[in-house]
């Protein structure tokens, strides 16, 4: 998370979680550079997301900024089981989403933990369009031939 503090759920804040979680045996690591609260581009390719959060996010999956960080997301997920998280419960109203967009084209197995149940499989996004393992998500209007 960017701002990885919450009022109404104080136990989810990373002054919180670096105690409780290392308490449990288990490592925290905050990453700002996978954060939301990213500005839209005025040129942004991916205009199929209303939502100006994430078509902002879908931009930032442009940087190399991005792709640092989900080099080292991958680095860490290679080495030990690893979770993401964020204040929304649910990945498809949240940049999480994108993320996973990010490493299941990468081939990196995501599973969605929302629940009781079991961890759901990621499916790609539907309208995501795919180039040498980078995404977009062009509206119909900007579609590539």
């Amino acid at each position: 998370r960017t701002a990885p503090g919450s009022r109404r759920m104080p136990h989810f804040a990373r002054a919180s979680l670096e105690v409780t979680l290392p308490e449990r045996g288990i490592e925290y690591a905050h990453m700002p550079e996978l954060g939301g609260l990213r500005k839209p581009r005025p040129d942004s390719v991916n205009t199929a997301w209303r939502n100006d959060s994430f078509r902002g996010y879908a931009d930032y999956m442009h940087t190399d900024d991005f792709w640092r960080a989900i080099d080292r997301l991958r680095a860490l997920a290679a080495a030990k089981t690893t979770a993401i998280m964020c204040a929304e419960a649910v990945p498809w109203r949240c940049h999480r989403s994108l993320i996973a967009d990010a490493l299941t084209v990468q081939a990196v197995e995501v599973r969605h933990i929302t629940g009781k149940g079991e961890p759901a499989a990621h499916r790609l996004t539907q309208f995501a369009f795919v180039v040498d393992g980078r995404i977009t998500y062009p509206g119909t209007d900007t579609l590539p031939l």
